[in-house]
């Protein structure tokens, strides 16, 4: 009966410290857990993790100054002034106006070519905006519209080393008026018209800081206009490409 209570707690003891010396091995070993590593690693010491948004845009207004110019043009290229006011009552959605103005030059791709005589040999040109005038569609010259934004994308970009660009995707939807150079009815000239039409597109911003953001944004004007000979229309599909700063008011809100 002494003999058997005496080695029984010196078995369990012996027990316990090879199970604890086994543990021990394995870790030496580096047979660790993928949450251990995670844990226990040194990338996690040197880079905390970043959660939550660092910029807030609910009830906010943004205020936007902005150039464009239109892209695929065969007669006209348009380059852009703009304004853009948007108010964001939720964090991704907000509602605005927006105002462009353009100063249309003859694009590059546009060619007069004229068949070749005895005389003359054939041969092509570039046409002067006074031979376009009236003439060819496409002459924008503002674009204004009520649209609504959709921004459900938010993240962050990584830079240099440790430090992050915190970035927003949305999308863009509304209808337009449309003010441009359209075909005379004397047939000499231009004469400015207006129509309805509608726009989306995508955009993204860059946060530079709580209120300053540098934006992009890629767009499709469409809409109809009236071309010679009249009363013929035509669907214009204007590609436009805008870069500009947003400016966000209140400058402070509370947030993470």
């Amino acid at each position: 009966m002494m003999r058997h209570s005496v080695w029984a707690p010196l078995c369990l003891l012996l027990l316990g410290s090879g199970q604890a010396f086994a543990q021990s091995a394995e870790q030496d070993a580096g047979d660790i857990s993928e949450v251990d590593k995670d844990r226990l690693g040194p990338l996690r010491e040197r880079i905390q993790p970043v959660s939550g948004h660092v910029f807030l845009k609910k009830s906010r207004f943004e205020f936007s100054p902005s150039g464009a110019l239109t892209l695929k043009d065969p007669f006209f290229t348009k380059y852009m002034l703009g304004l853009a006011l948007t108010y964001h009552p939720q964090e991704t959605l907000g509602i605005g106006l927006k105002f462009n103005y353009a100063f249309p030059v003859v694009a590059g791709a546009a060619q007069i070519c004229t068949p070749g005589s005895l005389s003359v040999p054939a041969g092509c040109r570039a046409p002067s905006m006074s031979e376009l005038d009236g003439r060819a569609p496409g002459q924008l010259k503002l674009v204004a519209g009520l649209e609504g934004q959709w921004a459900p994308i938010y993240g962050k970009i990584s830079l240099i080393a440790e430090s992050f660009v915190h970035f927003d995707l949305y999308a863009v939807l509304g209808p337009a008026l449309v003010q441009y150079a359209g075909p005379s009815s004397t047939g000499v000239g231009s004469s400015t018209q207006t129509t309805v039409g509608g726009n989306g597109g995508v955009g993204l911003r860059l946060f530079l800081n709580r209120w300053l953001t540098l934006r992009t944004e890629l767009r499709d004007l469409v809409y109809v206009e009236n071309v010679q000979p009249l009363p013929a229309t035509s669907l214009r599909q204007q590609i436009m490409f805008e870069l500009g700063l947003s400016m966000f008011f209140p400058t402070v809100f509370s947030g993470p």
